[in-house]
């Protein structure tokens, strides 16, 4: 089996407009370097024909191999499974919609032989992308720093190269609700930034919405912090206090006040309502984190292979179930 120094992985969603670019201009970069690679994509249940396009180019090159997802299982699923099955001395993780720059690849597997083992690509700018988009990202990333003791670089996201031995620490954490950069930086190792310019998509639509922008979040604050818990117990406190304050206040008032104290029902059903608000915000909270234990706890896969191609039969690290590659339809 040749040695492989580069394993590309790409996560394809419903990307059939820029499919066949970014295979171009990766297969561009990676034949400049002049060593073994393989590129990796993993197709996470497009409804397109995006599965179709990745089968004919891996009938036209074996450096090209394809994860085929029963369903739809999330980005950062879809990254799990490319470096589970990646053979490189090295991974580079990049999204398929050219929004990263391939052409930085030659120079990450530079910093990357000069002894670094996770070269992360930092945007310093991001073209085409909402003022709004560009205020919500750049505050989350300072939001969850603070939040967390791990320390994940801001204005950074899964664009990077990481070394063997990252990936291999990688696939120890189990955990289903996943966040593939704030995993990289908790596993630690020598780390370093690469800046770049974030382009727009090269074609088609963004396949992160606001939605799902707001659950990666979730993840990210999730798998990394507890103090949104220990939150409940500030703001629990802060009330109580208050509260008491005000039934001295009320207690006094009736014993030495001459005026007597007026029931208002309009100020009573505010603070209710208020209090109520808070309470049913903290069980949210703390709903949260057990729905993630309950998904740990079911133990499910992550994610489930409807085909291989141009992989040799190996059982994924994360089942007993032995995938077989097809043989391709004439």
């Amino acid at each position: 089996m040749d040695k492989i120094l580069c394993s590309v992985i790409v996560p394809m969603y419903n990307e059939e407009e820029v499919v066949t670019e970014t295979y171009k201009r990766l297969t561009g970069v990676m034949d400049s370097i002049g060593e073994n690679y393989e590129i990796i994509f993993i197709n996470d249940g497009s409804r397109d024909n995006t599965k179709a396009i990745l089968s004919e180019i891996c009938e036209n090159n074996k450096k090209i191999k394809m994860i085929d997802f029963a369903r739809n299982f999330g980005h950062q699923v879809a990254i799990t499974a490319g470096m589970d099955y990646a053979r490189g001395e090295c991974m580079v993780i990049i999204d398929g919609d050219l929004q990263d720059p391939p052409e930085l690849i030659p120079e990450m597997i530079k910093i990357w032989r000069n002894g670094y083992d996770v070269v992360y690509g930092k945007r310093i700018s991001r073209r085409g992308e909402t003022l709004f988009k560009k205020f919500t990202a750049k505050a989350y990333y300072r939001i969850l720093r603070s939040l967390t003791n791990v320390d994940i670089p801001v204005d950074t996201g899964d664009f990077r190269l990481i070394d063997r031995k990252v990936c291999e620490a990688l696939k120890q954490l189990p955990e289903r609700s996943r966040y593939v950069r704030g995993l990289v930086s908790w596993v630690g190792f020598k780390q370093t930034a690469i800046e770049f310019e974030r382009n727009e998509r090269f074609a088609g639509k963004t396949k992160y919405p606001l939605k799902k922008m707001l659950k990666l979040a979730m993840d990210g604050i999730m798998s990394f912090s507890y103090k949104p818990l220990k939150l409940a117990s500030y703001i629990g406190a802060i009330l109580s206090g208050m509260s008491f304050l005000y039934l001295i206040i009320v207690v006094f008032k009736k014993l030495f006040s001459p005026e007597s104290v007026q029931t208002g029902w309009t100020s009573l059903i505010a603070v209710s309502l208020f209090f109520n608000g808070i309470i049913l915000l903290m069980l949210g909270i703390i709903g949260e984190y057990i729905g993630r234990i309950y998904e740990e706890a079911k133990g499910r896969p992550l994610y489930i292979i409807n085909e291989l191609l141009n992989m040799e039969d190996r059982i994924g690290p994360r089942y007993n179930i032995q995938y077989h590659e097809r043989e391709p339809k004439p």
